[in-house]
């Protein structure tokens, strides 16, 4: 089961969580809402009319915003 990590390139938190969830060895995409207006809608719709990043978006629709990694494996194991 994968997700959708929406990000910035020069966000610092978005890429000390991708250092963790690559260490673990999860998947999952990666989509930037600099170079994509359509994804910086929903990470606005998601985070009251914030761009906040990282917004991770599950299969299931539900979304986590600056999540830790055992918040995201909670989830995701929920999911399972």
């Amino acid at each position: 089961m994968s997700f959708t990590m929406y990000s910035t390139p020069w966000c610092g938190y978005c890429h000390r969580l991708r250092s963790q969830l690559d260490r673990e060895g999860i998947t999952y995409d990666v989509v930037d809402i600099e170079q994509q207006p359509e994804a910086a809608a929903i990470v606005e719709q998601v985070n009251g009319g914030n761009q906040t990043v990282p917004t991770l978006v599950f299969a299931d629709g539900s979304a986590q915003t600056n999540p830790s990694l055992a918040q995201i494996k909670e989830k995701l194991a929920a999911l399972a």
